[in-house]
């Protein structure tokens, strides 16, 4: 069960997208995803290489090596840093949108790239969608106040959000998926 503080820290990030103009229950979400997505890999480094220094080892294939990243788009080389959540939220606010919509989320998009597995799938049509720099520094501010690191908690987060986007009402854009639809169709036979 997440705590009060935590609902209204999501309630404020929600609330930051609804006043950006992002209205649809279901675009807040994956953005959000998205957001929790990109704290996550970097969290997920971060103590890798707090581990790799208490051992004196060294990271296998780490998201973010040493060097640069070079945009499949611009062919612009980025350091490997930038593309950090611990690096890009201490960015001023056109900087920071920039990094955030034109490198990290290309990143994020081509992570997979070449292999045939679900993420690639999902997110070769992925799209940034957050419209300016102050909704993207009150929401990575936001983010960045949520403790990603236990999974039960984060997991109540999504059960919270799932919860508060069926009661606002908003949402006719939940639908039967196409296997069920056919599935309940070949059950009832019907004849024309």
């Amino acid at each position: 069960m997440i705590t009060g503080e935590i609902r209204n820290k999501i309630d404020a990030i929600w609330d930051t997208f609804w006043t950006s103009g992002i209205t649809n229950s279901m675009t807040v979400l994956e953005q959000m995803t998205y957001l929790f997505f990109i704290k996550i890999l970097d969290d997920a480094q971060l103590k890798q290489e707090a581990t790799a220094l208490a051992f004196d080892s060294t990271i296998e294939n780490p998201t973010f090596p040493e060097g640069d990243w070079v945009n499949p788009q611009t062919e612009e080389s980025v350091p490997y840093q930038n593309l950090r959540w611990s690096t890009f939220k201490n960015f001023d606010a056109q900087l920071m949108l920039k990094t955030v919509r034109d490198d990290v989320f290309l990143f994020i998009k081509n992570l997979n790239s070449g292999k045939n597995s679900s993420y690639s799938t999902y997110m070769k049509d992925a799209i940034f969608l957050i419209p300016n720099e102050r909704t993207l520094t009150k929401l990575v501010d936001g983010v960045s106040d949520l403790n990603m690191e236990d999974r039960d908690t984060m997991g109540d987060v999504y059960e919270y959000i799932l919860g508060k986007m069926a009661a606002s009402g908003t949402n006719g854009q939940f639908r039967t998926p196409r296997h069920i639809i056919k599935m309940m169709v070949a059950l009832v036979k019907p004849t024309l």
